[in-house]
């Protein structure tokens, strides 16, 4: 797992209540943009490791992840934007920092990737990857804004946050971001060169 100091983080509270936080990443070597896309599309598998299958989305951190299915796939069964995710997590392990929660998958191109929580026909939580091509492989960030943008909604922020997402959690979850995206490279080039004709 790639330590926390390995990225660039930052948290900031916007005027609306909100808060953001911020992770750029080490450049994830031997990772293309296209390898990412396609994981978000065909995340719900199994993948062999030393001559057993494990659910792909326990490989991504055999840590933290617990459970994962789709809830929602297009009309012709496959995965993309309008599909909707059923992830639980418990970030380091510990019971007070779990995630169950059911995300509609909004944005998926080589450009990057987002995912968020309606509540009551608002966003409560958004969480986009932005992905960009360098010589060495993919620079990723990953930005996660927690609480409502609007009306009325804006006016629960500070309980909100402070329910589901106190500072003690945030900075786990930049952690686990940390460590989650930086073993895309070291599973997710064979995966794909394995996988990807195949789809």
């Amino acid at each position: 797992m790639k330590a926390l100091s390995s990225a660039k983080t930052k948290e900031i509270v916007l005027p609306d209540g909100r808060i953001e936080l911020r992770v750029e990443h080490e450049i994830l070597r031997g990772v293309t943009p296209e390898m990412l896309a396609w994981w978000w599309r065909n995340i719900d598998g199994q993948m062999e490791l030393e001559r057993q299958l494990y659910p792909r989305y326990l490989i991504w951190h055999p840590i933290d992840h617990i459970y994962f299915r789709v809830l929602h796939r297009l009309p012709d069964g496959n995965v993309g934007v309008g599909s909707v995710f059923h992830l639980v997590e418990a970030l380091h392990a510990e019971p007070r920092y779990l995630i169950d929660a059911a995300l509609h998958l909004r944005k998926l191109d080589e450009t990057g990737a987002a995912v968020e929580l309606p509540v009551l026909g608002q966003t409560a939580l958004r969480i986009e990857g932005q992905f960009v091509k360098r010589k060495e492989g993919t620079q990723l960030q990953s930005v996660m804004t927690i609480g409502f943008a609007a009306w009325p909604g804006r006016a629960f922020n500070g309980w909100l946050i402070e329910r589901y997402f106190p500072a003690d959690k945030r900075t786990a979850w930049l952690r686990h971001s940390v460590e989650e995206i930086g073993n895309f490279q070291f599973f997710l080039p064979g995966l794909y060169r394995r996988h990807a004709p195949a789809n």
